[in-house]
């Protein structure tokens, strides 16, 4: 008796032995980056992966056609165990990647699976029928970009965060002039080509594109129009933005580095503040609705996903956790609410130090856009059936906007969650 239980010991002992040095679980990480970005990346893995017996993480560059790559091996069972997915793929959530509820359930206050801690414009993007898919890792709220020098030139006080829309347009066509006197204009108050989404001046006048609720899309809304309006007043107006002549393949931030344009929206990651050679740059949150008040912002997002198919749920959900804590402390703006202050901006880009509070101060008004499963083609049809034609004057003959609006909106509409399409009038 006393052999067999000196074999059992023996036998115990080795697999103790054998549960300590197992190899550990390898997490694929599926990206876009290249370059630089893929390097710096590959920094935080590494500092994650040192010394960790659970999983290693192993970086997958993706960074040519990013999503046709993903579904493809999403149809052959390869796809990594954990996805960047930007706002607008998200779309694909239910069915493709795995719940978050259990992964963050005991998450510590302040840290990347602390669901409380994201600004809600932003998490919003990371839920499909109240499920949380995803945590995101950055947020970039679109702000006031200004040529100080350009405004020192026309003697005007520069922009402030009370300005309204009234005060960024006078402003605008005092900045439009003709500076060497050969008749031709060559000096833009500002720029319009599609560049901020129209959606965020809908929804400071008050209107919206997608309802909270999911049902409707009422882009023919009095609220809505409003918002077109003023989005159109900049694409169309020769005394305040140039024409197609001239920003045909050239992009705002060139003609705003080249000084050919004085205020420019652009995100919070853009280095139009620290990268325009020769030019003063100033920054300043987006101008409020003259009536509403609202200077709500647009924010570019992205998360990182589980996939739904991994076979490492444990070890994916503990990798997920770590490598969002680290690109919160990366990529600018972080998405959590503890880390909007000046010391954390500053710590992951320096360079943003001048302008800092004024990226904060347009994080608190920030916003994505709002994800539904058919997100994709959803958005294809609002481009393509209403802003283009709008943006674009595909037609002399076009209807007016708000009868163009009536018109596409029951198309939007089919494509929304058990929405019951609008009539058309």
């Amino acid at each position: 008796m006393k052999y067999v239980l000196r074999w059992a010991g023996l036998f115990a002992l080795l697999i103790l032995s054998v549960s300590c040095t197992s190899t550990p679980v390898t997490i694929h990480l599926a990206t876009w980056t290249g370059g630089d970005e893929a390097a710096q990346l590959q920094k935080l893995i590494d500092h994650i992966n040192a010394g960790n017996t659970e999983y290693q993480i192993v970086h997958q560059p993706l960074a040519s056609d990013y999503y046709t790559q993903v579904q493809s091996q999403m149809a052959q069972g390869t796809t990594a165990d954990l996805l960047w997915m930007d706002q607008s793929h998200m779309s694909w959530a239910d069915g493709s990647f795995l719940p978050l509820k259990d992964c963050v359930a005991n998450a510590a206050p302040k840290s990347a699976g602390d669901i409380q801690d994201y600004f809600p414009g932003i998490i919003q993007t990371d839920y499909q029928n109240h499920v949380l898919y995803g945590l995101p890792w950055v947020a970039q709220p679109v702000a006031l970009y200004y040529n100080k020098n350009r405004f020192d030139d026309a003697k005007l006080s520069y922009p402030t965060a009370d300005w309204t829309w009234d005060d960024f347009t006078n402003a605008a066509k005092a900045l439009t002039k003709d500076t060497n006197g050969d008749g031709t204009v060559d000096q833009w108050g500002t720029t319009a080509n599609g560049w901020p989404p129209p959606q965020m001046f809908i929804w400071q006048a008050g209107g919206d594109v997608i309802s909270p609720d999911l049902a409707t899309s009422p882009i023919d809304s009095r609220e809505a129009i409003d918002g077109m309006n003023f989005y159109l007043s900049m694409d169309f107006d020769p005394t305040i933005a140039p024409g197609a002549d001239v920003t045909r393949g050239k992009g705002f931030s060139d003609l705003f580095k080249a000084g050919k344009v004085a205020m420019v929206f652009a995100s919070a990651s853009d280095d139009l503040d620290y990268n325009s050679l020769g030019i003063e740059v100033g920054v300043v949150p987006p101008p409020k609705h003259p009536k509403t008040g609202s200077n709500l912002t647009y924010a570019w997002t992205a998360s990182t996903v589980i996939n739904g198919a991994t076979k490492h749920s444990k070890e994916s959900c503990d990798a997920l956790l770590a490598i969002s804590e680290a690109l919160d402390n990366w990529k600018i703006l972080s998405p959590r609410v503890s880390q909007a202050t000046v010391a954390h901006l500053v710590a992951s880009e320096p360079r943003k130090s001048a302008n800092a509070q004024a990226f904060l101060d347009a994080a608190q008004h920030m916003s994505a856009f709002r994800i539904v499963p058919k997100y994709i083609e959803w958005e294809d049809t609002l481009w393509s059936q209403y802003f283009s034609p709008l943006l674009n004057q595909e037609n002399d003959e076009a209807p007016s906007m708000i009868a163009l609006a009536r018109d596409v909106r029951p198309q939007l509409e089919a494509l929304l969650p058990g929405a019951t399409p609008t009539p058309a009038p």
